[in-house]
């Protein structure tokens, strides 16, 4: 009983000798944790762990209908962000404009690097992923583990999308769908213009000879 009265004794003055300090997030704010995406911190709890009180942000992440709680001393160290400024959401949709760069790998070593991408909670490397992977109907289709990768990496993205343009998935997905649909028809018109203009000189120098 004693060490019960000590306990709660200590955990009274160890709350009023905590300093207020500035939190890196606060309630109702929409952040990126690195290993599931887009959240909404929903809270800050004290709990008692250990005979420590600890603060910790209660974050909901509603894609997977899971709630994480996250030390506040330690959430930035985890990776944890607010979103991407619309600067960088500017640079994620240059990315998704440009060719895609294919490695000449193993499509598991490839596959690993495209994991570690979506992982790192960072915009532009999602967006990678999302331009490296993503496929028109004229292109071979793509295997079960691309797909998987590709929806991945694009629900990542667009989630982020929309919680920065306050916007709904639906808005947010069909931006990115035109701006990729864009991207790739220019490239493919480039590409027959430059087959064109081959054929052409490859004409002119068989009549020549």
């Amino acid at each position: 009983m004693a060490t019960a009265k000590k306990t709660t004794g200590s955990k009274a003055s160890a709350k009023a000798k905590t300093p207020s300090k500035k939190k890196a997030f606060k309630a109702g704010q929409y952040i990126v944790y690195p290993a599931h995406g887009v959240g909404k911190v929903i809270g800050i709890e004290q709990e008692t762990v250990a005979g420590f009180d600890v603060e910790l942000y209660v974050v909901e992440f509603e894609q997977d209908k899971m709630t994480l709680r996250v030390p506040t001393t330690k959430a930035v160290k985890a990776g944890m962000r607010a979103l991407s400024n619309e600067l960088i959401l500017k640079d994620a949709f240059t990315t998704l404009k440009g060719r895609a760069r294919i490695k000449r790998t193993m499509w598991s070593r490839r596959a690993q690097e495209y994991e570690a991408k979506i992982n790192s909670g960072d915009l532009i490397l999602v967006s990678e992923v999302v331009r490296d992977l993503h496929r028109t109907d004229a292109q071979p289709e793509q295997s079960y583990s691309e797909r998987q990768l590709y929806e991945r990496a694009t629900d990542r993205m667009v989630r982020e999308v929309a919680a920065i343009q306050k916007t709904d998935i639906a808005t947010a997905l069909a931006e990115m769908h035109d701006i990729l649909a864009k991207a790739r028809s220019r490239q493919a018109a480039k590409e027959a213009a430059k087959n064109a203009e081959s054929e052409n000189d490859n004409g002119e120098d068989t009549a020549a000879a």
